[in-house]
């Protein structure tokens, strides 16, 4: 299957921006406050909240209504178990391979046993916890830079080099558009997911303190370079909560 050719071109676009910055930029520079567009970034950042309100949030509230609990857990426990396999192959890139075998071992677990992933059983069977890798996280690894803090209509803010990853863990590594030929059945389970990620923030919204562009950004900036680093930090308070994943607000912007 192959990437609409918009898709192409926008991957090369920001790929030869990434370059670029990764030649000014030293790997080990915390970026936090890299926010060289918060001008712009604060207009798109306006525009987003309000496709939010007036949209998003209303179909989460919605979903969430209609919805009984274990149903939307096996939801979420299905897409989460899809993305298995980016973590799998990132993984891998990153040479990586126990914890490339980990996820694997999870993928299959989930699957089989876990009914195509309707059901969390690889953690309590095993205790094997999910990998959050994408192939930003291995650009890094590569050397790029992660480049500028970016917000995007409708996606929200990343860094530059998250923002390539998207069509590659969301495309080339999801197993979704290689199982399903329907188009209109890969769409709807698309804005299924969003609603999803959606709905898993409602009760996260009361964190937000202060300035709530400044705070998104510097948090997932924070939980951006956890991931990047592997952990290696003295703490991340997002990983206390099983139920938060903070890859999640990338669509609540």
């Amino acid at each position: 299957m192959r990437l609409p050719k918009y898709f192409n071109w926008l991957f090369l676009l920001v790929f030869l921006s990434l370059v670029g910055c990764s030649a000014s930029a030293p790997k080990e520079q915390v970026r936090y406050n890299d926010d060289p567009y918060e001008s712009w970034n604060r207009k798109v950042f306006s525009f987003n909240e309000t496709v939010d309100t007036w949209a998003l949030k209303p179909l989460a509230k919605g979903y969430r209504f209609i919805t009984p609990q274990f149903v939307r857990k096996g939801v979420k426990n299905f897409f989460a178990n899809l993305g298995e396999a980016s973590n799998f192959v990132n993984n891998l890139l990153q040479v990586k391979p126990l914890s490339a075998g980990k996820d694997l071992t999870r993928f299959t677990l989930n699957s089989t046993v876990g009914v195509v992933g309707l059901f969390e059983v690889a953690t309590p069977l095993l205790d094997l916890q999910r990998s959050h890798e994408d192939f930003g996280q291995t650009l890094n690894t590569w050397g790029l830079a992660e480049g500028p803090y970016l917000v995007w209509p409708f996606l929200g803010g990343q860094t530059l080099s998250h923002t390539v990853s998207l069509p590659i863990d969301y495309y080339y590594l999801n197993p979704l558009p290689y199982v399903v030929d329907n188009k209109e059945v890969r769409w709807g389970l698309s804005a299924l997911q969003l609603v999803q990620l959606r709905e898993g923030l409602l009760d996260k919204e009361h964190l937000i303190q202060g300035d709530r562009y400044s705070f998104i950004r510097d948090a997932y900036l924070q939980r951006r370079t956890f991931l990047v680093n592997d952990g290696r930090l003295e703490s991340d308070p997002f990983l206390e909560d099983d139920d938060f994943d903070f890859d999640d607000a990338d669509f609540a912007d």
